[in-house]
């Protein structure tokens, strides 16, 4: 490891290698650090290709330095802001009674309807 990096720090780099787990990003001549996968972006990432190019230049912060094993674990995710899932939180939640009695009263009252259908149709 070449300079000494500090947790918090925020840099920028150029992305060196991507594996399926993660993206290597060079810090400096001597020193990559390693963005995992769940610190690519908010969400899910299926593939890393998707979001990241050998080349690339990338801000990152770092989240953890092991100077005994020189790793440095990198994120680029607390660098974006959080997407607003307001859409979840302004609505009332229903409790699952109330949700079963909605959906039960369409789904019994159909089939009491074809229940008589079906017995005329059985020959009873």
């Amino acid at each position: 490891m070449g300079k000494k990096y500090e947790v918090g720090e925020e840099l920028t780099g150029k992305v060196t290698g991507i594996q399926p787990y993660g993206a290597f990003v060079a810090l400096d001549e001597e020193t990559q650090g390693l963005v995992h996968i769940s610190e690519i972006t908010y969400g899910y990432v299926r593939d890393i290709n998707d979001y990241l190019a050998v080349g690339d230049e990338v801000k990152v912060k770092v989240l953890e330095v092991d100077h005994g094993a020189g790793k440095i674990s990198l994120s680029i995710r607390v660098l974006q802001e959080e997407p607003n899932n307001n859409h979840k939180t302004n609505r009332p939640r229903k409790s699952l009674q109330d949700r079963v009695k909605e959906h039960d009263s369409e789904g019994f009252n159909s089939l009491k309807d074809k229940l008589k259908d079906w017995i005329d149709r059985s020959g009873y």
